[in-house]
């Protein structure tokens, strides 16, 4: 009768492949834990976007982790994609829940708040099915909406966040310097603000196809390559899109004399 010779070897010394089958043939906890500390990077990683949040990075890391428990439980090697393809949508949801759950830097109405909910659990249902995440053409058969709703979700997804200006900038090692304390002139990017709400008007113009492909881009900074896998057109196609579609932003959003 054949033995496997890892079976009784030290967590640290396996690798990860056979670490999941420990933990899924016979719910061994050290092949679990192991796999945690093994991907704890992954979780640091995806924690460090949102720095720039109202949110000490400590707790950020402690959701991210939290988010990659529950990715190592659930995932299933016989699906046949890497385990990075299906921590990083899990993580990122646990994140997207945590700030959901706290507080909206912009004021949202209920019924936009409520639709933006359900497009995230959604995005996490659908991801955990799949190792990626949904399109909006998918995200629009399985929630029963419109893609033009979906999209508008997303986009209100993004007022979350706002920083106060006596919390400590982040990565300083001073925790008495503040935001405020770092104001020495009036911020250039205060410009932005009435562009960012212009050009998100403006977008709406656009056809779906289009308004997905910015959101992508620049709202989840996708290359264009993973843009491409994710709508399902070739890369030439993305590049192509987006170069009409910021083209047709500028004329949209063009002051007149």
């Amino acid at each position: 009768m054949a033995v496997n010779s890892n079976l009784g070897a030290p967590a640290h010394t396996v690798d990860s492949v056979e670490l999941f089958a420990r933990w899924r043939r016979f719910r061994d906890r050290r092949a679990r834990d192991e796999l945690i500390e093994r991907f704890l990077p992954l979780a640091r990683k995806l924690a460090r976007r949102y720095v720039q949040s109202s949110e000490p990075y400590e707790d950020l890391v402690q959701v991210a982790s939290l988010g990659l428990v529950k990715a190592v439980e659930r995932f299933d090697p016989d699906r046949g994609f890497a385990f990075s393809s299906f921590a990083v949508p899990t993580i990122v949801g646990e994140l997207k829940r945590y700030f959901r759950d706290t507080a909206w830097a912009l004021h949202v109405d209920r019924g936009a708040q409520e639709r933006v909910r359900r497009i995230t659990d959604a995005q996490q249902k659908l991801s955990s099915r799949t190792g990626r995440m949904p399109t909006v053409d998918e995200l629009a058969q399985y929630l029963e909406m419109s893609q033009e709703a979906v999209l508008d979700g997303l986009q209100t997804a993004e007022a979350y966040g706002a920083v106060s200006l006596d919390a400590p900038l982040a990565g300083e090692e001073d925790e008495e310097t503040s935001r405020l304390d770092a104001i020495g002139e009036e911020d250039e990017r205060l410009d932005l603000v009435d562009q960012h709400a212009t050009i998100f008007a403006a977008a709406r113009h656009l056809p779906n196809r289009e308004r997905e492909i910015l959101f992508l881009r620049f709202g989840e900074d996708l290359t264009q390559s993973e843009i491409a896998e994710r709508v399902g057109v070739s890369q030439m196609q993305v590049s192509r899109l987006l170069r009409r579609s910021l083209q047709r932003l500028r004329e949209l959003t063009e002051e007149r004399p």
